[in-house]
């Protein structure tokens, strides 16, 4: 068996656990002053404050420009992709690609979250 969780190093882990909880509707299962843990079934994620990942971390020899996460797609299966979709619209939150059934058949929508990680949730069939 093999679960997945997913580390993302912040700007502000006040601010992305606030997205996180608000718009995608985890629950915070651990929090300390340089760490936050979210949960949404079986999905776990890891806020961590990227200026305290050290200076030889891959992440901070990036340039300082480019987006978080390039290269990487989250992707969210949710029982109901419609009814979260309307609900992240009422938040006005931006919407990078709207609710739309896809050629492979899935219905999704995209986003990208308060640190440049793009986001694609989608339906589980």
């Amino acid at each position: 068996m093999m679960n997945a969780r997913f580390e993302l190093f912040v700007e502000d882990i006040q601010r992305s656990s606030q997205f996180y909880e608000n718009i995608l509707e985890f629950v915070v299962t651990k929090r300390t002053k340089e760490y936050i843990g979210l949960a949404n079934d079986n999905v776990k994620i890891g806020l961590g404050a990227i200026s305290d990942l050290p200076s030889n971390h891959p992440l901070c020899l990036n340039n300082p420009d480019e987006r978080k996460g390039v290269g990487i797609e989250i992707v969210l299966e949710v029982d109901d992709v419609a009814e979260l979709y309307g609900k992240i619209r009422t938040f006005k939150y931006p919407i990078s690609a709207p609710l739309m059934i896809q050629p492979w058949g899935l219905t999704d929508f995209r986003l990208v979250d308060p640190d440049g990680y793009y986001l694609r949730i989608t339906s589980k069939k």
